[in-house]
């Protein structure tokens, strides 16, 4: 018998397990690829909050949890945060806060926020803070909010670009309810419309 043949065998066993060590390892990867995009595409999104249009709930820099599912079974609610596509670069997203749902009407005057002829009671924000009027939502006009249209608002009011300036969104333009901020550790949690 030849003296190789044992080393032979033993070496195309050892690349023979190899391979199928690899195909599992790829396939694994396929598998962990797909479920991550299923949940990123429609259960949760990472969002980074990149400017000051949202002080002083949320800040420069904060991370966020986006969950997509709550608005495929009801209707956002006002004061609810959620992220949406830029109206002006589908590419960006914004966030911000709903001030108004369909069927409600929005006025500004004298930097305060009525929606349905009543003063906004907005507890997130500092007693006093100014709400200038925008090119769309200007001083004093009254507009009714339409059908699957929703105002949504920066709380930082005097730096957001937001409907004032672009008008309403589609719920086909929200991304979702921010949920969580996880970063920084110290301010971690549930994000609240209260």
């Amino acid at each position: 018998m030849d003296p190789n043949y044992y080393g032979a065998e033993s070496q195309k066993s050892f690349f023979g397990n190899f391979g199928g060590y690899a195909v599992e390892f790829i396939e694994t990867l396929v598998v962990f690829g797909a479920v991550f995009a299923a949940i990123y595409l429609f259960v949760a999104q990472f969002h980074k909050v990149a400017g000051n249009s949202m002080v002083p709930t949320m800040h420069n820099g904060d991370y966020l949890i986006t969950e997509k599912i709550s608005y495929r079974f009801r209707e956002p609610n006002r004061s609810e945060i959620i992220v949406l596509e830029n109206p002006r670069d589908e590419s960006q997203d914004f966030i911000k806060r709903i001030i108004a749902v369909p069927g409600d009407t929005v006025q500004i005057s004298n930097n305060s926020v009525y929606v349905n002829g009543q003063i906004l009671n907005e507890q997130y924000l500092p007693s006093g803070t100014p709400t200038p009027p925008g090119t769309f939502v200007r001083e004093g006009d009254i507009i009714k909010v339409g059908k699957n249209q929703y105002f949504a608002f920066g709380d930082n009011r005097e730096h957001s670009s937001d409907s004032r300036e672009w008008g309403p969104v589609t719920k086909e333009e929200i991304v979702g309810r921010a949920l969580f901020r996880y970063f920084p550790f110290q301010d971690a949690g549930l994000l609240t419309g209260k």
